[in-house]
């Protein structure tokens, strides 16, 4: 049987899409035994979003969930790093699935996109590279994505949990 290079193509996407619905399956059922397990009331929504398995936990009440966000989003991105790796153990393949708890991430998307707007305005302005506040990788993303979006440059600095971003005015070509 013989192929050529664009059915090839074509057939990958399909691929990628069952291996991402079975990750968000493998990550649905291990996060429904967790909560199970600590005796607490959520579904698990489950979508596909720019290339990854994206999951939340939601419930009637909201504010029940509030502990596994924890501080800053602590328990949130530690729960998500343990079920990438139920997925990877179920998979053996690595996940890069994003969790959200009851709105938190969509909620900080929308704060950082406004931090970003700002300190993009303030670079548009002086004209001089901006340091941003030490963020988490999932807020390192949302501010490349905004920067990107309004034409300039950016860049992360440091070490974790120091890691930062550093916006830069467009490049002259």
């Amino acid at each position: 049987m013989s192929s050529t290079d664009a059915p090839a193509a074509e057939d990958h996407a399909p691929d990628e899409m069952t291996r991402l619905e079975e990750e968000g399956e493998v990550a649905a059922d291990y996060l429904e035994e967790f909560l199970d397990i600590a005796d607490l009331d959520g579904d698990i929504d489950i979508d596909i979003d720019h290339g990854r398995a994206a999951l939340e936990i939601v419930a009637d009440d909201a504010a029940s969930l509030r502990h596994l966000v924890g501080k800053e989003g602590e328990v949130l991105d530690a729960l998500q790093e343990l079920t990438r790796l139920a997925v990877q153990a179920r998979t053996g393949e690595r996940s890069r699935l994003m969790l959200d708890i009851a709105g938190f991430r969509a909620q900080r998307k929308v704060e950082l996109t406004e931090l970003a707007t700002v300190a993009i305005a303030k670079v548009r302005e002086s004209g001089e590279e901006l340091s941003m506040e030490p963020l988490n990788a999932f807020e390192r993303k949302v501010v490349h994505d905004v920067v990107a979006a309004a034409g300039l440059t950016s860049d992360s600095r440091g070490t974790d949990p120091e890691r930062y971003v550093v916006i830069r005015p467009a490049e002259a070509s």
